[in-house]
């Protein structure tokens, strides 16, 4: 499975309590290339779990890796903010929209599925989604 990782993913894998938890296990069972994220879902996950060697153990392991850098995509992301001003989406969320245009064939991994059934790619175009049922 390819994919993109958003903040909840990463947080249901790593807490055993977590609502989502055994969701999120079945989906890492099924990844067969490091699922991509960004900086701002990792500071996230960290800030969520209160724990940075948990969520750069997911990267020193495989599980994730870095495949975004917001210096190149400043303009995209600061238009996206703007569109969606009216939602007051986070770094993250923003991030993972442009990153689902650079990658179309990966679907959002997210519990967040309120926010990104919003979110378009490419103004128009829905993100395919992996969520809990």
């Amino acid at each position: 499975m390819k994919g993109i990782a958003d903040t909840g993913f990463v947080v249901a894998f790593a807490n055993r309590d977590d609502a989502h938890h055994d969701w999120a296990v079945g989906i890492a069972k099924q990844v067969t290339e490091p699922l991509l994220t960004c900086e701002a879902v990792l500071a996230e996950a960290a800030f969520h779990l209160r724990s940075v060697p948990v969520v750069l153990a997911m990267l020193r392991d495989g599980l994730l890796a870095l495949a975004f850098d917001c210096d190149d995509h400043l303009e995209r992301l600061a238009a996206l903010a703007e569109r969606y001003a009216n939602r007051q989406p986070d770094l993250a969320d923003l991030c993972l929209i442009v990153m689902s245009e650079l990658y179309p064939r990966h679907g959002v991994i997210t519990v967040d599925v309120k926010d990104f059934r919003v979110y378009r790619r490419h103004k128009r175009e829905m993100i395919p989604l992996i969520c809990p049922p």
